[in-house]
């Protein structure tokens, strides 16, 4: 009875420290300049996708991931979002190969104790996008950031006509291209490394992982964007899955510091 009873505080200590944690994420009433507003001064997110000075759509702002319309509060084990929650009506996540499958269930039978960002360490791609944390996009002609809010990370996209390089030193993030196809902005990232996780499940890849993230901004305030894993070390076959992103006006990103146990809640937290 105690073992029950313990187990229930714990989960309900860890949902109070989680509310608590994304209560404060954001700055209050910091109005975001130059946005469509109404005569009342609310944000019109409905209002035309604005153009880059090069007259690209402009990606740049402060955005959220919107919950999937499959998405469980829980997902197994994980206390993370799970990939299965983001896939279409019908699809499924293509088998693993034999090792990746042993590694994924050894992970899950130690209950995701293991995973990096309890170590205070980066959540890859595409586990990067699934958590719920603030991300700002700043597009220039060129290069493309995008900031994480969570332990202050970011990726460069650099679309100036290079090519991939080759591998010298695996990244948690790859080593990111990005190109224009009409209002799609296709960003492809290879060089991982094989230490991140594809999302909160343990679900895993090797360095041989390759996506293609395709980004178009549906109006000022909507984000639409499609993921492809490719990973042929791990999977028997690539997989996409959408995702949808809302525009977060009138806040501000904050600093955010990962300091190993001492940070342990917020990490169970993302």
């Amino acid at each position: 009875m105690c073992v029950n009873a313990c187990a229930l505080i714990r989960r309900v200590v860890i949902a109070v420290l989680i509310c608590a944690v994304f209560a404060s994420a954001q700055w209050l009433d910091q109005p975001t300049p130059g946005i469509p507003r109404t005569a009342d001064g609310k944000p019109i997110l409905a209002a035309p996708v604005p153009k880059a000075i090069d007259g690209k759509p402009d990606l740049s702002g402060l955005w959220e991931r919107v919950r999937g319309p499959n998405q469980r509060l829980a997902t197994g084990l994980a206390m993370g979002p799970n990939l299965e929650d983001f896939m279409r009506p019908g699809e499924k996540i293509p088998p693993m190969l034999p090792a990746a499958a042993a590694l994924y269930q050894q992970r899950r039978a130690n209950f995701m104790a293991d995973r990096p960002s309890a170590r205070c360490l980066p959540h890859g791609i595409p586990d990067q996008m699934l958590i719920r944390v603030p991300m700002k996009i700043v597009q220039n002609p060129g290069l493309t950031l995008i900031l994480y809010e969570e332990f202050a990370r970011f990726r460069q996209i650099f679309s100036d006509g290079r090519s991939h390089p080759p591998v010298a030193n695996p990244a948690w993030l790859g080593y990111s291209i990005g190109k224009w196809e009409d209002d799609w902005f296709v960003v492809d990232t290879r060089g991982f490394n094989d230490k991140s996780w594809l999302d909160d499940s343990g679900r895993p890849h090797t360095e041989s992982l390759h996506t293609i993230e395709r980004f178009r901004r549906r109006d000022f305030g909507h984000m639409d964007v499609e993921v492809t894993i490719d990973d042929p070390q791990a999977y028997i076959k690539p997989w996409s899955f959408p995702l949808q992103f809302e525009f977060l006006a009138d806040t501000e990103m904050i600093e955010d510091v990962c300091d190993n146990e001492k940070d342990s809640a917020h990490s169970i937290g993302k």
